[in-house]
């Protein structure tokens, strides 16, 4: 067992963060949370919750106090504009005395990762995790409705990840040595197909679904009605067409950092079974 330590959580309302408290709990580790909106976190009793917002890296001074641990994200506001503030946070980390930080990958370069990996004095960890299982909610919707997906290019793989796990290979990195100056790419323990995940989702929910192919031109048209930006529509067409190979590649970075395997989409799937029926809710 690792020493109670005392860690500084951002963006702790998000499906990431959530799963960063949750892991430093259930290691006995202390976790203070900060929020713009405390009243509206809803996260465990024994967390600590606090104000503040990191786009005002002062507001940081007083959620940073006796805290020797931070997970960091590199977006802020609903917008999810990339924070520019990174080596102003870094400043009043180092100053409070935080000996570990780890940063959740956005994607791409960002000011904040930046600043994170030039910072010294302080042990830095990325985690890029690949596709969130997570993100099969976004069908919830329609297999409530009609008991089908539509989706293009349903033979892509994707090694997607357990958010859970994201937050255990976060927890580790941020309360024991040895994990200074890596980049942890975090994968699920398989490569699957839509048609994969759809069957899972059915065997979880005891209900068929079926799995319609959408064409390119069917897909955008679905995705324009669904309010989403030319410029996401052109990214999904991207990832979904010619999938990275990171993408669809399996790491066993869970099981070497944490000790266990990584999740299964299927143990997402039950954990997640009532978004998937009428009576249940995302």
């Amino acid at each position: 067992m690792t020493q109670k330590q005392k860690l500084l959580v951002t963006g702790a309302t998000g499906t990431v963060g959530r799963q960063v408290v949750a892991e430093l709990l259930a290691r006995g580790h202390a976790v203070r949370a900060l929020t713009r909106d405390p009243a509206a976190a809803d996260l465990p009793a024994r967390v600590e919750v606090v104000r503040g917002d990191l786009t005002e890296p002062d507001s940081l001074v007083p959620a940073l106090e006796g805290v020797t641990g931070l997970h960091l994200i590199t977006f802020a506001g609903v917008l999810f504009a990339p924070l520019e503030t990174g080596p102003r946070i870094l400043e009043r980390a180092r100053a409070a005395g935080v000996r570990r930080i780890t940063v959740l990958h956005g994607g791409g370069p960002t000011p904040l990762e930046d600043a994170v990996r030039a910072a010294d004095g302080v042990d830095w960890t990325v985690l890029m995790p690949v596709e969130f299982m997570a993100n099969a909610l976004e069908w919830a919707e329609g297999i409530v409705a009609s008991d089908e997906v539509r989706e293009p290019f349903v033979s892509r793989l994707s090694a997607m990840v357990h958010e859970g796990d994201i937050g255990a290979v976060a927890a580790v990195a941020l309360t024991e040595e040895g994990h200074g100056g890596q980049e942890y790419v975090v994968t699920g323990p398989e490569a699957l197909t839509v048609g994969d995940k759809v069957e899972a989702i059915a065997a979880a929910r005891g209900r068929p679904v079926s799995l319609v192919e959408l064409t390119e031109e069917e897909a955008v048209a679905q995705w324009r009605a669904a309010g989403q930006p030319e410029e996401v529509i052109g990214f999904l067409l991207e990832v979904y067409g010619n999938t990275p190979e990171a993408g669809r590649t399996v790491l066993d970075t869970v099981e070497k950092v944490t000790g266990r395997p990584a999740r299964t989409f299927a143990q997402w799937a039950r954990e997640h079974a009532a978004a998937f029926t009428a009576t249940g809710s995302v």
